[in-house]
């Protein structure tokens, strides 16, 4: 579909991409933003190295865990441990942390506009930095939901409460006995509403939510719609990367925007149409604001 992908050609100076990006941000008919993990990462929501130790020291001293990702799919032995580390890992990535920087100041830039934001993060942040419910598709879940791990109904829980008080009453990596959360339906143990295989719920919110941005894109898709791509890598290109460019290819009008620290590419066929930021995107909107 695409020849080889490229970056920008390296006459266009950081300061001038800047300027470009902020006056399509003023100028757009409406904004479609794309986000994924290099958004948080960027916030300082990082999965491994201090911050890592610093809430799973104990994880990695007894099975030699070296992140947050690969210690979600550890093969625990009992599910008391399966929960002290997940109940922490919920906390520390959903319910203790504040909005993050580059999500306050995106905000700021975009708050007066038509705006549709895609997200692959399943953090919270948007919501905690004041974007509105309505406008976002959290399409891989959230770390606030919990599933049947059947799943034996498209259903799923708000996990805050529960969360706190294993938070509370975890001893030697482990949860008490009575907090392991189990389907309200089956009786079958809860799991993580995340996308990681095909029993993924997707629920009534879900769906709400997928309808809403089908319906922007479909409003928008002959006018001036700005992409703005934001650290998003190489794991899942097809949810946010691959449809930006299709979209940019398909109306002429539209600008592909990335900026993504050492990743800021495009095809060469939407180069013309295309800002890319190789650089920290906290700094980049800083800059901008």
């Amino acid at each position: 579909m695409f020849s080889k992908i490229k970056t920008m050609k390296s006459t266009e100076v950081y300061s001038e991409k800047i300027n470009k990006l902020k006056e399509e941000i003023q100028t757009a008919d409406a904004i479609l933003i794309g986000a994924g993990a290099g958004m948080s990462t960027s916030a300082g929501l990082t999965y491994d190295g201090a911050r890592f130790q610093r809430y799973f020291f104990d994880f990695h001293e007894k099975y030699g865990i070296k992140d947050m990702y690969s210690g979600g799919f550890y093969p625990y032995a009992t599910p008391e441990e399966y929960w002290a580390w997940w109940s922490r890992h919920i906390y520390v990535n959903r319910y203790d942390q504040p909005a993050g920087e580059p999500y306050r100041r995106l905000l700021e830039l975009v708050k007066d506009k038509d705006y549709f934001v895609l997200t692959t993060n399943v953090d919270h942040q948007f919501q905690l930095a004041g974007f509105d419910k309505r406008r976002l598709f959290y399409t891989q879940g959230d770390y606030g939901l919990w599933q049947c791990s059947k799943p034996c109904h498209d259903k799923t829980y708000d996990n805050e409460e529960t969360v706190r008080k294993m938070i509370a009453q975890q001893k030697d990596m482990r949860i008490p006995s009575e907090l392991i959360p189990r389907c309200p339906v089956c009786g079958a143990p809860m799991t993580m509403n995340l996308r990681s295989d095909n029993t993924f719920v997707q629920d009534e919110g879900w769906y709400a939510a997928a309808g809403r941005y089908q319906d922007f894109v479909r409003r928008h898709q002959d006018l001036h719609l700005l992409l703005l791509e934001l650290g998003v890598g190489g794991n899942t290109p097809v949810i946010i990367k691959y449809p930006f460019w299709q979209t940019a290819l398909q109306n002429p009008k539209a600008v592909y925007a990335c900026i993504n620290f050492g990743e800021a590419v495009c095809p060469k066929e939407i180069e013309r149409q295309s800002i890319l930021i190789n650089e920290d995107i906290d700094r980049a909107l800083r800059d901008m604001a």
